[in-house]
């Protein structure tokens, strides 16, 4: 996990999600990096495709920390139109 975001999102039913920013360093030594959304009660979790791909730790960081709420918002439109995260913290695609 790379960064978690102080407010809070929240589904048409009303159900409120953390948002956080998580990365892993790719075979070919790039880093990429995708969102998280997990209910307040931590019984569901949506994910999205990745979102960035960068150099180097310190550039997907950085891209985590300057993320807006608008673009978190956007993200989690888009999470929640995906299927649910498989329960392995590692991504399948």
């Amino acid at each position: 996990m790379l960064a978690e975001y102080p407010s809070s999102l929240s589904d048409s039913d009303g159900t409120g999600y953390v948002a956080r920013a998580c990365g892993r360093l790719r075979t070919d030594g790039l880093w990429e990096g995708w969102l998280e959304f997990e209910r307040e009660d931590g019984s569901d979790v949506v994910r999205t495709a990745r979102e960035t791909t960068q150099p180097n730790r310190a550039d997907l960081l950085y891209w985590a920390v300057r993320l807006t709420p608008v673009y978190l918002e956007g993200a989690f439109r888009r999470a929640s139109e995906r299927s649910p995260a498989p329960s392995s913290p590692y991504l399948t695609e």
